[in-house]
Order: structure tokens, then C-alpha cells, then sequence
């Protein structure tokens, strides 16, 4: 189909399919852009635990990367869990190596269970190579305090530790707020100027997945060629959606909706 816009996703696999590649997947289609994805890692997992995670080869994850992109150059990539050092390194060496510049880099640490997902020794790595190949990078308040050291308990802590990645090298810095009491309030940085995003706080049991759907949901956005700014302003309206619609599924957390299958 002549025009059709294209995204890539580095990221894990989800078991159960509500975040990670699959819900990233499903984020693409809904926003009709053809996705594809290199997998770096798996889990075992469901909405209450996750009980094993394995990595790949490196190799294997450069091996997927140059089959893609090679092939399908994307209009737009986002990472999501890494897992290691080894598998960042060899994810930044092939965004250099293809020239790739619309990059959504989501630092995934920890799961919603509290598994790590991401080792101690990968951050400085993640910050070192990774950050600075990035267009936009989307850490949640537990994230952002591990990039930066620094404790964040109020939106303009978020905006002290935003100035502070965005010294880290990427463009354009989005912290997300749910984390924070009150409205669910995000703070977008683009070197100069800050924006609050605002939404209301849904009480939403079911929300397993919106960091993965919201990042995912950017890359689309700018795959389609929007400005970062408005890609990130819809992106939030979206997953906002998505928590609304979450899925009453699994004896845990459920996930969010991007389908729109909850409606």
C-alpha cells in the first residue's frame, strides 16, 4: 500500500500480551501504522506475577535488527525493556550504524509486580549510549529518580530531574506523573521550555501496560510526521483511553485497552 508509515519496537515479550512488544503492536494498528519488532528478551508472566524473564544473545538481537532494517527502514523506533548492557550497546550501535533519528527510548526498569527488568549495571550504559540517540525518552517518576539520583515527590521535582536527563543527551524529555498525587500530570521538556500535561487520575484497577502503550503510541504519532509536542499530547489522550477501557481479565492487574475492545 503506497504511504503506508512504518514503527519499530525493540523491546520484551509479554506472556499475556498487555505490554512489551504485543501491546506495542496493537498500539501501531489501532493508530494504523505497520509495526514490526525485535525482541530482546522474554517473560513468563501473567496479570499477578512475573516468574521468569530470559534474555537473548546479543547477537541474535543485532541479527534481528540488521533483517529489519536492512529491509523496512522505519519512520519512527521505540525501545522498551533492554534487559542488559550488551543488548543497549549493540540497540544504540544499529540506530547509529541506520541513521535512525525519530527514537522513543522508554528506560522499562520494572515491571508493575516489581520485577526488574532492567540490571543496576545497564543504567549507566542506557544513559551513556542510548539517551543521546534520543528524540524523546518517556521515564515514570521511579525511572526518572534512577537516571538521576535525585528523590521526586512534586511536579517541579519532575521538572529539576527533566533538565537533568535531558543534559543525558536526548531532545526532548516526557516524565510521566501517575505516579505523583493529584491529577495525573506529566511534565514534557524540550530543552527550553516545560509543559504540563494534564489528565484526570482514573482509578483504574486494570492498567497493566501504559508505559509500553503510551511510548508506542509517540513512535506512531511521529511516524505519521507529527511534531513531537502534539504526537506527545495525543499519545497521552490515548492511553488515557486505554486505562478508562482497562481489561477485567487474569486474577491480577489487568491491562490497558489500546483495542478499544472494552467499549
Amino acid at each position: 500500500m503506497p504511504g503506508v508509515k512504518t514503527a519499530l519496537t525493540i523491546a520484551g515479550s509479554d506472556s499475556i500480551g498487555g505490554a512489551g512488544i504485543q501491546a506495542d503492536l496493537k498500539t501501531f494498528s489501532r493508530l494504523q501504522v505497520y509495526g514490526m519488532s525485535v525482541i530482546t528478551a522474554l517473560t513468563a508472566q501473567n496479570t499477578a506475577v512475573v516468574s521468569s524473564v530470559m534474555d537473548l544473545p546479543p547477537d541474535f538481537v543485532q541479527q534481528q535488527l540488521d533483517a529489519v532494517l536492512s529491509d523496512i527502514p522505519p519512520d519512527a523506533v521505540k525501545t522498551g525493556m533492554l534487559l542488559n548492557a550488551a543488548i543497549i550497546e549493540v540497540v544504540a550501535s544499529k540506530i547509529r550504524e541506520y541513521g535512525l533519528t525519530k527514537v522513543v527510548v522508554d528506560p522499562v526498569m520494572f515491571a508493575t509486580s516489581g520485577a526488574e527488568l532492567l540490571g543496576h549495571d545497564a543504567i549507566g550504559v542506557l544513559r551513556r549510549v542510548l539517551l543521546p540517540l534520543a528524540l524523546v525518552i518517556t521515564p515514570n517518576v521511579s525511572e526518572a529518580q534512577f537516571l538521576t539520583g535525585r528523590e521526586i515527590r512534586t511536579t517541579d521535582d519532575m521538572e529539576e530531574a527533566a533538565l537533568q536527563i535531558q543534559a543525558m543527551g536526548a531532545r526532548y524529555v516526557l516524565i510521566k506523573g501517575g505516579h505523583i498525587e493529584g491529577d495525573a500530570t506529566d511534565v514534557l521538556f524540550d530543552g527550553k521550555e516545560f509543559s504540563r500535561l494534564h489528565a484526570e487520575r482514573i482509578p483504574a484497577r486494570d492498567s497493566h501496560g501504559t508505559g509500553c502503550v503510551l511510548s508506542a503510541a509517540i513512535a506512531a504519532h511521529l511516524a505519521l510526521g507529527r511534531p513531537v509536542k502534539e504526537a506527545v499530547e495525543l499519545s497521552k489522550q490515548f492511553v488515557t483511553e486505554a486505562i478508562r477501557n482497562g481489561l477485567r481479565i487474569g486474577r491480577g492487574q489487568g491491562p490497558c485497552d489500546p483495542l478499544g475492545l472494552g467499549k
